[in-house]
């Protein structure tokens, strides 16, 4: 996620805008820029790399000015690059902004641009706001500002910089996070409180769809009809250390609660807003694209790896083609059976999984078409692929991956409806029952990060345990593959998940009194033999705890606990039911007093074999 930061005042701008950069440098960034008034004019820095780089670049010629803002990016359109940093002018230069978020039909505002004949210098989203603003400027930077924000359609944190009115700055967000810093003669806009904790502690929280005017003598907040809203003051209470993970313990417990965002961003212009239609414009396939596909092979490590055996069961179910999943460190040394006829789908949150890049590469070089998964922009992955989807997770911290690997799974399950629907092997009825149920999943996610007591007890109550089992059939397989996972890489658990069916196969004989075992019962095609399965270790007396569908009571008659998840279509289950395994290797993890960010021997992106 992109950090912002503004500064209007008595003092030197440059000197907040790069400390505050810096405050915001845990989010994640692949380049930075400052835009400062100077002289009548506006000055824009800016490079790709590290923060360091931009100091580097201004040693001994500081921008001089009492008004700017700030930003460090984290790629969405455009690889990371000097001219895809921000901030983003017009040609004149003399209309700047700064932007978190996705502009969604910028593509088709660039183009009309064009036809006037205004010239774009970057690949990004962001800079057709500057040119837009430029556009409607008549003297009136409000009504400018209202004009742009009636002509985009996305999701944004954006502020506003014009030479013609010097001592203002002007804010607004949709869907991304932005807070206003009250000072005495100075004002402060950031994305994120870290920024400005050093400078004051007294804020405004913005609001969607309200517009904020900043001087160094005050703020006024109106709505885009320019009705004036009255604003209370949130006084923060935080650290500074707290402030970086929004108030939350670690990392980790942060991205879990981002999850919900996460998955409106990542569907965010390919599930229509208010109807069914899923679309890649990105990819831009046609039904003759699959003509020549004969199998599908899915390669990835760790926590990407389980989403492509979802993605499997997906692509499989409503595609109707055939995939296989390899594990990237084996896939490149087995001499696989790709050709010229076969689909790679490569995931990994970085793009620099070493093994992962390996596989890729040996996939191409055998002649087969290839497709990344990832979370960053411009990373090794993206750029080695012939097409990307990206997730819109934004930056994850924490080792442990979390909002990553849900935002994986949409984009697998919204790829299999995309190709099934080109294929005409996905009745049309499904296909909009499933993007109905997408539209519930942030939501449904929301609702049940709202009550978590029950699993912060079970965690408690097991955390000393010295080891753990995960059963599923079918999608709960693959999710309990990732539930093992997590638990044992933050709690140092020793944890394993299995196939219930492969119970009597050997694993009945580790199932003994009070050893819990978490089994996942939310395919309803294979529960009875989930249940019957269950009623089996429960005869070896291990406890057992149940993720279950909302409304089956009959689960509750042989589980010791039941955690419910929100009722949903079985392919939307995974999304939901991984939730619960999170947390419970969260609170797990704090019960054994683990380093729960940084879990030991690990990294987060493994870029040695």
């Amino acid at each position: 996620m992109c950090g912002i930061v503004g500064y209007v005042g008595n003092a030197q701008a440059a000197p907040f805008l790069l400390d505050g950069m810096s405050k915001l440098e845990y989010r994640g960034y692949d380049s930075a820029g400052i835009a400062v008034y100077e002289k009548g004019k506006i000055r824009v820095e800016k490079c790709v790399g590290r923060l360091d780089a931009l100091r580097h670049k201004l040693e001994g010629r500081m921008p001089e000015g009492s008004m700017g803002i700030g930003h460090t990016r984290w790629a969405t359109h455009g690889r990371p690059s000097d001219r895809n940093s921000h901030p983003h002018t017009d040609e004149s230069g003399d209309f700047v902004v700064v932007h978190n978020g996705i502009i969604e039909n910028y593509l088709m505002l660039k183009e009309k641009l064009i036809a006037k004949g205004q010239k774009f210098s970057s690949d990004t989203d962001t800079e057709i706001v500057a040119h837009l603003f430029a556009d409607f400027y008549e003297g009136d930077m409000e009504e400018a500002v209202k004009k742009v924000l009636k002509t985009i359609e996305g999701s944004y944190s954006l502020v506003f910089m014009c030479a013609a009115e010097p001592d203002k700055l002007i804010c607004t967000k949709k869907d991304n996070p932005l807070i206003i810093g009250l000072g005495e003669g100075e004002n402060f806009i950031a994305s994120d409180i870290p920024a400005i904790i050093a400078k004051t502690r007294r804020t405004y929280i913005m609001s969607d769809g309200e517009i904020a005017t900043v001087t160094k003598d005050g703020v006024w907040v109106q709505d885009i009809n320019g009705t004036p809203i009255t604003k209370k003051v949130f006084e923060v209470n935080w650290n500074a250390e707290a402030a970086e993970k929004g108030g939350f313990e670690h990392f980790m417990l942060k991205e879990i609660y981002e999850q919900p965002k996460a998955i409106k961003d990542t569907m965010r212009g390919r599930l229509a807003e208010n109807g069914t239609e899923i679309n890649f414009t990105e990819l831009g396939w046609t039904p003759e694209d699959f003509t020549g596909i004969s199998k599908i092979f899915i390669v990835a490590c760790g926590t990407a790896y389980h989403a492509g055996i979802v993605g499997k069961y997906y692509l499989e179910n409503l595609a109707r083609i055939p995939v296989e999943v390899d594990i990237a460190s084996e896939f490149r040394y087995r001499n696989p059976l790709v050709d010229a006829n076969c689909l790679t789908i490569v995931i990994s949150q970085s793009g620099e999984t070493i093994d992962t890049l390996a596989a890729l590469k040996e996939a191409k070089r055998l002649g087969s078409r290839t497709l990344a998964v990832t979370n960053v922009v411009g990373s090794s992955i993206a750029r080695e692929a012939d097409q990307v989807v990206y997730t819109y997770a934004g930056p994850e911290i924490a080792v442990a991956s979390t909002k990553a690997y849900t935002t994986q799974l949409l984009v697998m399950l919204m790829l299999a409806v995309y190709v099934g629907r080109l294929r005409g092997t996905l009745d049309g009825n499904k296909a909009d029952a499933l993007a109905k149920g997408l539209h519930k999943v942030p939501e449904q996610l929301h609702d049940m990060l709202e009550n978590v007591d029950q699993i912060k007890v079970f965690a408690r109550h097991y955390g000393s345990s010295l080891d753990a089992f995960f059963l599923g059939r079918s999608l709960d397989y693959a999710v309990a593959l990732e539930g093992a996972l997590k638990l044992k890489e933050i709690s140092y658990i020793h944890a394993e998940a299995y196939a219930a069916g492969e119970l009597k196969h050997g694993t009945l004989a580790l199932i003994v009194e009070g050893v819990p075992v978490i089994v996942l019962a939310t395919q309803e095609d294979v529960y009875d033999k989930t249940v019957s399965n269950l009623q089996e270790v429960k005869a070896r007396e291990a406890m057992v705890i149940a993720i279950a569908l909302e409304g089956d009571d009959s689960i509750a008659k042989y589980a010791d606990h039941v955690i419910y998840i929100p009722r949903a279509d079985k392919e939307l289950a995974p999304i939901l039911a991984v939730l619960p395994l999170q947390l419970l290797a969260y609170y797990a993890a704090l019960t054994r007093g683990c380093d729960v960010d940084k879990p030991r021997n690990l990294a987060k992106s493994v870029t040695v074999e």
